[in-house]
């Protein structure tokens, strides 16, 4: 899989992704990733890449004609049927379930903003879709583009050490991941559940799912709203409210 980012600082995004599960993914040649500065699609001596914004107002707007043509030279090297992503707060929230159909995809060029925002023609008529990593507001898109970039590429077949990781995590069944727990058995007078400990993998399993029921009650009521659940996780859930009194 192929990523691009299309953004005024290409050295920090190449260098943040040489980290971790993203740089181990990039050695291995699972995924590659290339970075497409506006400024060298200028006509300037300036490089000029934003401009006042129409109808007054605070800021500045980046200008349609060096990401357009930093995108089309994006999809030169690479792919015709690449998806173009505008990373901003006005878009979709991201989901794991989003995430998921990306990683599907040969090619995503992500769109870093900065300033005020971007000319609308650009979002309009260039790009696929636009995806927000939450209801906040940051410096631009470099970091938006990281986030997307490591949570799509842990989806990829053959990155994570054990291929069961990504579907335990939380997010991944629509549920909060349970507790997890370390050597050793106890800490400042706390113990590992004892469940854990006996080597029951059915009991084990009952209970990592009876307390990611309960910490998504708990902490995210919003996610258990949309999940429909099993006869067996109803009861789990019911289980753990009980114990909670």
């Amino acid at each position: 899989m192929h990523f691009d980012v299309v953004t005024l600082f290409p050295e920090m995004v190449i260098a943040a992704a040489e980290c971790g599960v993203t740089g181990r993914a990039i050695e291995r040649n699972i995924v590659s990733l290339s970075a497409w500065n506006p400024r060298d699609y200028t006509n300037d001596r300036h490089r000029t890449v934003d401009d006042r914004p129409y109808g007054g107002g605070p800021g500045m707007v980046m200008k349609y004609q060096p990401l357009h043509d930093a995108v089309n030279a994006a999809k030169l090297a690479g792919s015709a049927t690449a998806k173009v992503v505008y990373l901003s707060p006005q878009g979709k929230p991201i989901t794991q379930a989003l995430l998921a159909e990306a990683s599907k995809v040969k090619q995503i060029i992500l769109v870093a903003g900065r300033y005020e925002g971007i000319d609308e023609r650009f979002v309009e008529q260039d790009c696929d879709d636009e995806w927000s990593i939450g209801d906040y507001v940051i410096s631009g898109g470099e970091l938006a583009a990281l986030v997307v970039i490591d949570a799509v590429t842990r989806l990829l077949p053959g990155v994570l050490g054990d291929e069961d990781s990504a579907q335990q995590d939380s997010h991944s069944d629509g549920l909060l991941d349970c507790p997890h727990f370390t050597r050793p058995e106890q800490i400042a007078g706390c113990s590992v559940p004892e469940v854990l400990l006996g080597g029951n993998h059915a009991d084990i399993g009952r209970w990592r799912m009876k307390q990611a029921l309960g910490r998504t009650w708990q902490r995210r009521p919003d996610l258990l709203k949309k999940k429909i659940l099993s006869a067996e996780q109803e009861k789990l859930l019911k289980e753990f409210i009980v114990e909670l009194v």
